[in-house]
């Protein structure tokens, strides 16, 4: 009798997760509780970059915003600039999304610090889906002429800074809450 109950149990976690997994659903809980965890302060990024740090940034490449303006990269030498990839589909990138908004909020109004939100979704139209209608204020753009060498990565979330200098200063794969006081600082001082 007991095998009948645990075929029975397997049988509806299954069918859950394949409701949510087909109603595109998945993603957004699985962001909402990683995002949570993110919350708990347990996962911090390391301000250690030790094969990428002087590395030169290449600032060819466009992306296009949700308006349809071009942005040039070239538009933020001289700039620290703070770069997120990330795509709608991706778990990880929506649970630090709302933290990289809080600390966009505490350092946007430093005239030197810069912030770009890359989608990297096949179609713009589903990045657009994603951002339109969240309370985040950071800018955002999609990658619809491709990534330059500087911006490859084998995986999402990715975030860098490049400093005022053009040199990569932090470059971390996955994800992680960058709203803390040490990363603000951080940034800031670049």
């Amino acid at each position: 009798m007991d095998w009948k109950k645990e075929i029975k149990s397997w049988g509806i976690m299954l069918s859950i997760v394949a409701f949510l997994y087909f109603t595109g659903l998945l993603p957004v809980i699985m962001g909402g509780v990683q995002s949570v965890l993110l919350s708990t302060g347990l996962i911090k990024p390391k301000i250690e970059v030790p094969n990428l740090v002087d590395q030169s940034f290449d600032y060819r490449g466009q992306f296009m915003d949700f308006e349809g303006n071009v942005i040039d990269l070239e538009d933020y030498k001289g700039k620290t600039l703070f770069i997120n990839l990330w795509a709608s589909w991706c778990g990880p990138c929506r649970a630090e999304m709302p933290h990289i908004s809080e600390l966009y909020k505490k350092v946007k109004n430093d005239p030197n610090v810069e912030f770009l939100m890359i989608g990297l979704d096949n179609d713009i139209e589903k990045s657009r889906g994603f951002i339109e209608g969240k309370p985040w204020g950071f800018p955002t753009a999609h990658a619809s002429y491709g990534l330059n060498q500087s911006l490859q990565s084998e995986a999402i979330p990715t975030t860098l800074v490049v400093s005022p200098e053009g040199k990569i200063v932090f470059y971390q794969q996955g994800m992680s809450n960058f709203n803390t006081k040490e990363f603000e600082e951080f940034l800031v001082s670049q």
